[in-house]
């Protein structure tokens, strides 16, 4: 027993004396830390990761000399041979001269280079949010090859790729940290406005194209994802200030604060906690397009029926023969019918106010978020607690425009993982705060002081008399304005002031304009990859999810008026990745069932093959196909707004009866319904309507609208990426077919009659085709905007190269260009396609010109296009832009100053009809240790 004890206590004593301790720091060729550096003992499973500071250490039984391999983005992966750990080591890494040895998460749900990636995928890592011209990385996402930044306003921006998108992308996914940060009433995100702050951004990873195979129902035209800091990895405290000026012609110039702090502690090897604020404050670009949405030359001057692009309350427009006149008789104010032939046949409306009277174009936001990171084991299981909350206030464009006002989003996530596996389940809970519609605004703000019926009964009245006093119809038409608009409530008045702040605050449309939201979203997923286990012959994945929806909008957005409305969707998928042929070709295969509790299960495979070639595997070579999925939004579904412009009214069979309006009826169409009112449910959308287009030419015939269901593509695609000499390419092209598109289509919904009738059967007005006649005849109609699915098949199809190289020894000149377009077989289809067919956009700088100073320009080029949504239809004329920064890094302070502009040139444009025109933002920003 003796001898036993001490052979073990020799053993030990052997064992103790081969441990080595290593340590050491990582920089770059600037000489600044490398934080979140992986060093790895080749050949053993031991490692450690740099600190803030760039310093490591890592304890090991390898006996000496071995080798270490030391690898960081951004850089390239070094092998270092370690002969002594005697002193600490100093590695410094040589930037990676192209972006495709980077490692990419998101194509495959597992790392892997950019360079051997399955499908498109675009990063966007911590150098290039460093040497981004534009004012924040978000919008420096535009320069990305096949990528649109749709700007609504200063603070929210939509992210568009591969078309078919409004600012309501439903289309599009953005992952932070995992959790889809889209608002559960809107199903999409505002921008960046509620999302990551700037200095805790470790990367941005964007799928241009169909994703449902691994992430499910709506990641159908493309998908974002933005990784925060581990504050193992980066600790101490960053921050950044950044001020300047946005100029407008319309707004002026204004200035503009946006700062952010990040707090990250390692307590020990298993304990880590952060925190991160930030706040912008600034002046929205100013909408002042007073064009005639339905006459291209029309003005509040020459145009009686005028309704001006940004001018609001102008939308209530009435016959003044056929609807006013029978009124005033029926009152005594006329006394003599005959005198009504004496009013135009013509539609009037009423004065608007312009949208700079209506909202102060502030631009807020707040957002704050903390982790809490335990490893209890110290190794790679990490358990993890996040909350995310943000406040802003910005500007919307949907079927109106709206201010977003105090709107609130939090997050709350819970997350298990591993190398290999993740469970993640997190809640999304919204306030709309308050938030109102413009256009509502200004209709309720001229009724509240003079009703409608008032209003133009005036007109009228004063029409008719100065016709008889010898007045033309145009000087009629302007005495008849004037009186009606006598003692009309005047911005900047507090008469103007107590009716805006009462309308602003009542959600009843029909007084008021304020949306009451708080919806929620819930939602479970998890992955695990089997890889560690099956890695000799292949790599497999399993996961799921599971969310549900909670509509909470008081019946203000959706037919909630009498509780909130729950339902749910899940899905699974598997995914298997061979190598083969010296690990030459890559095969993925995968496949996802989901399943939504209102329609049919749906299977999305998925199957991609990449071959690496040359002596020196410089060339890959992919192709895919991919089908993906969307299901109809929430709005598809449950929404139930009249919006002045139309009635929308979801398409799911239990919302059809919920939605239930009173209309007034005219007087010659009272002696058919027996009532001077009419109740119009929303079924009669879908079953007793006219189609739009049949009224207009001439020939009315039912719309015959069918519910909506999910929308479907399949989607092959080519491309090679490659290193040819200095020169790295990317080049892709696809080709995308859509069945059962996710359409809107207006209707014209008569207060009686039958469409479906036979014409010439002998029935009731009420019940036969000619009283639905009658009906148009006589204006007893409304127009509701449905939710369906396209007849017809649409195809989209596109290309995008990008080349990026050094000039005069280590200038970095990038360039790219995409071609996207679309066909249809039906053309009166409305696509919302809303994307040029060309795009150019290039980038030249140099990090260190000389010492610690750097530069970056950009520049893009967008060809003319057709913009098509519910606010406004109209071309979208050609822009370029450029965008320009110089920067100095004082490492003793371990800062960067910046100075930058975006659209030096100055030149206003637009990217959508009915928003503010973009001017130059110029500004200056001082980061600390962002590192």
């Amino acid at each position: 027993m003796r001898t036993l004890l001490i052979a073990c206590v020799f053993l030990i004593g052997a064992t103790l004396s081969a441990q080595t301790t290593l340590s050491g720091t990582v920089i770059d060729p600037e000489g600044m830390p490398v934080p979140g550096a992986n060093v790895k003992v080749v050949g053993a499973d031991v490692g450690a990761v740099t600190d803030f500071n760039g310093e490591f250490t890592l304890e090991t039984r390898e006996s000496l000399p071995f080798s270490i391999s030391v690898s960081s983005i951004g850089f390239k992966t070094q092998s270092i041979a370690v002969t002594t750990a005697a002193s600490p080591l100093q590695i410094q890494l040589e930037e990676e001269t192209t972006q495709l040895g980077e490692i990419v998460l998101s194509a495959s749900r597992t790392p892997e280079r950019i360079f051997e990636s399955p499908v498109t995928v675009e990063r966007f890592g911590i150098k290039e949010i460093k040497n981004t011209p534009s004012v924040d990385f978000y919008d420096g996402l535009e320069n990305l090859k096949g990528v649109d930044i749709n700007t609504n306003s200063l603070t929210f921006k939509s992210i568009n790729t591969r078309g078919f998108a409004t600012f309501a992308n439903t289309r599009f996914v953005q992952l932070v940290d995992g959790m889809d940060n889209s608002s559960p009433a809107l199903n999409f995100p505002l921008g960046n406005l509620l999302g990551i702050t700037e200095v805790d951004v470790h990367s941005v990873e964007l799928l241009p194209g169909a994703s449902s195979a691994l992430y499910g129902a709506n990641a159908f035209n493309g998908i974002l994802f933005m990784r925060s800091k581990s504050p193992f990895d980066y600790e101490g405290v960053s921050g950044y200030v950044k001020t300047g000026l946005t100029s407008q012609e319309a707004a002026g110039d204004n200035e503009f604060w946006d700062l952010g702090i990040r707090f990250a502690k390692a307590f020990s090897d298993k304990f880590a906690a952060k925190a991160n604020f930030s706040y912008l404050k600034g002046t929205d670009w100013w909408a002042v397009d007073e064009q005639d949405l339905s006459n291209p030359l029309g003005t509040r001057a020459n145009d009686v029926n005028y309704n001006g692009l940004n001018v609001y309350g102008d939308e209530v427009s009435t016959n003044l023969r056929e609807n006013v006149g029978p009124g005033l008789v029926a009152a005594g104010v006329l006394p003599n019918p005959a005198l009504v032939n004496l009013l135009p046949d013509e539609n009037v409306s009423r004065t608007g106010y312009a949208e700079k009277d209506l909202t102060n174009y502030n631009a807020e936001s707040v957002k704050f978020d903390a982790a809490l990171h335990y490893r209890p084991f110290a190794d790679d299981f990490e358990m993890i607690y996040q909350a995310k909350m943000g406040k802003g206030t910005t500007i919307y464009q949907g079927t109106n425009r709206y201010t977003i006002k105090d709107f609130f989003l939090q997050q709350h996530k819970l997350e298990i993982r591993n190398d290999n596996f993740f469970v993640r389940g997190y809640m999304t809970d919204e306030d709309a705060g308050n938030s109102y519609d413009m256009v509502f605004t200004g209709i309720n703000i001229n009724r509240d002081w003079k009703s409608d019926s008032q209003w133009f009964g005036e007109y009228a009245g004063a029409y008719i008399q100065a016709t008889l006093g010898g007045a033309n119809s145009d000087q009629a038409h302007n005495i008849a304005r004037g009186v009606a608009d006598t003692g009309r409530l005047i911005p900047g008045t507090p008469e103007f002031q107590e009716s805006f702040d009462r309308i602003t605050a009542d959600p009843d449309f029909s007084k008021g304009s304020k949306f009451q939201d708080a919806s929620q979203l819930k939602h479970v997923d998890f992955n695990y990859n089997f890889s560690h286990l099956t890695h000799g012959f292949a790599d497999i994945q399993v996961g799921g999810s599971f969310r549900e929806y909670k509509l909470n909008s008081f019946g203000t957005i959706y037919t909630d008026g009498d509780g909130p409305i729950r339902y749910s969707e899940q899905g699974y998928y598997t995914q298997i990745q061979k190598q083969l042929f010296d690990e030459r070709l890559k095969l993925t295969g995968s496949v996802r069932y989901d399943k939504s509790e209102l329609f049919d299960g749906q299977f999305t495979p998925r199957f991609s093959l990449g071959y690496t070639a040359g002596e020196g595997r410089n060339h890959n070579i992919r192709a895919s196909f991919q089908t993906a999925f969307r299901n109809p939004t929430t709005q598809d579904l449950f929404i139930g707004l009249d919006a002045g412009r139309a009635v929308l009214v979801g398409s799911a069979i239990s919302n059809l009866d919920r939605d239930v309006r009173t209309f007034d009826v005219s007087g010659n169409g009272q002696a058919i319904v027996g009532s001077p009112t009419v109740d119009v449910v929303g079924r009669q959308a879908y079953e007793n309507a006219f189609s739009l287009s049949s009224v207009q030419a001439g020939a009315p015939t039912a719309a015959n609208v069918g519910l909506v269901g999910p929308e479907k593509a399949k989607v092959t695609e080519l491309g090679y990426r490659g290193v040819l000499g200095p020169v790295t390419i990317d080049m892709n092209g696809y080709y995308t077919w859509y069945d059962d598109f996710i359409a809107n289509e207006n209707v014209l919904v008569p207060y009686y009659g039958d469409v479906n009738a036979a014409p010439g059967s002998a029935l009731p007005p009420q019940e036969s085709f000619e009283g639905a006649l009658f009906a148009l005849q006589n204006e007893d109609f409304s127009v509701y905007q449905t939710y369906t699915n396209a007849t017809s098949q649409v195809r989209s199809y596109g290309a995008a190269i990008a080349t990026t190289t050094k000039l005069f020894g280590d200038f970095d000149l990038g360039l790219n260009y995409t071609f996207a377009d679309f066909e249809l077989d039906d053309p009166d289809f409305r696509p919302n396609f809303n994307t040029p067919k060309h795009k150019f956009k290039a980038s030249f700088g140099n990090a260190n010109v000389f010492d610690n100073f750097g530069f970056n320009v950009s520049y893009r080029w967008s060809d003319s296009y057709f913009w098509q949504a519910t606010f406004g239809d109209g071309m979208i004329p050609s822009y370029s832009v450029i965008d320009a920064q110089i920067n100095l890094r004082v490492p003793s302070l371990k800062s960067t100053f910046k100075a930058g502009a975006a659209n030096l040139g100055g030149d206003e444009y637009f990217t959508a009809i009915g928003t503010g025109r973009i001017g130059s933002q110029y500004y200056i920003s001082w980061t600390i240790n962002n590192l």
